[in-house]
């Protein structure tokens, strides 16, 4: 009979090949007591994680299921007011209830958790701290990149439009409206109230620009005139660049119209660089308003 298959009540197990391994685990632990670490009552490694991660899923496992579902609506609806009204004050609000609806779920786990350790104060200055922490950790980061890459809101002309990040340069065509970011120039007595513009692209790379006194024309196909066009001269749009020209609210002051034409016709040219993205149209039920110039004078 085989007895090394079978493990003895007498004699501690044998170690394996890889417990040397985990050697430097065990003298952390020790160093660090976390052996004095419990898990809250009734809870596995896998149920306290998602308890960490998913809003209102620490009162599913503590049997508070109404609870639960209560947090779980009121989690999403938050989600969804932020989502509808992103860039406005309702939509920060949705914003503020999501952050503080997970932090509430972490604090009451931590609350079960440490109850019968920890004193009144600390588990409100804990509270405190968990919810500045889920905002920094988790929030931050993530609206933060979805900003940069996927969607932002930018307010002009009073009210917000959503721009898609997602669109690159290259998909971008004639008649499509972009949204990008205004290089600095010297600007006279002008005021430009907007640190972005915004157009439909009127020609692309390579493509002629001739401006009349009534209209101006893309590779000989006359358009109407736009206010403060020249009405003299062209160009030839360069590489990587588009004639976009400026929907801007503009303070004129004591400056002429050649000038204003000449400074906005710097500004017609943008580079895909300064490529911020595409407006939506619609945003859920919302029309987005920036298909109407307006310049003030």
């Amino acid at each position: 009979m085989d007895t090394d298959k079978f493990d003895s009540p007498y004699y501690p197990q044998r170690a394996r090949w890889w417990s040397h391994l985990l050697s430097p685990w065990f003298k952390l632990r020790c160093k660090l007591h976390l052996e004095k670490i419990y898990l809250p009552p009734g809870f596995v490694v896998r149920q306290f994680f998602l308890s960490l991660l998913l809003p209102g899923y620490v009162f599913f496992v503590n049997g508070r299921r109404r609870l639960g579902w209560v947090f779980v609506s009121i989690y999403f609806l938050s989600a969804a007011l932020f989502i509808i009204a992103l860039g406005y004050q309702l939509g920060s609000l949705g914003y503020g209830l999501m952050v503080s609806a997970h932090a509430s779920s972490i604090v009451f786990l931590e609350g079960y958790w440490l109850r019968s350790r920890c004193r009144f104060a600390f588990r409100l200055a804990l509270a405190a701290a968990t919810l500045m922490a889920i905002w920094l950790a988790v929030y931050f980061p993530v609206t933060n990149y979805v900003d940069a890459h996927l969607i932002m809101p930018l307010r002009l002309r009073g009210s917000v439009v959503i721009v898609q990040r997602l669109t690159t340069p290259s998909r971008i065509q004639r008649g499509d409206w972009i949204m990008y970011s205004i290089r600095s120039i010297p600007t006279g007595g002008l005021i430009l109230q907007d640190g972005f513009g915004w157009g439909p692209v009127l020609a692309g790379a390579g493509d002629r620009v001739a401006f009349s006194t009534n209209s101006f024309s893309v590779n000989g196909v006359e358009h109407p005139r736009l206010p403060h066009m020249p009405v003299k001269g062209g160009l030839v749009v360069s590489k990587k660049h588009w004639f976009v020209w400026p929907e801007l609210a503009i303070r004129q002051g004591n400056v002429s119209e050649e000038f204003l034409s000449a400074l906005l016709l710097q500004l017609a040219t943008v580079s895909e660089a300064e490529f911020v993205g595409k407006p939506f149209k619609h945003w859920f039920l919302r029309k987005q308003q920036i298909h109407e110039p307006v310049h003030q004078s």
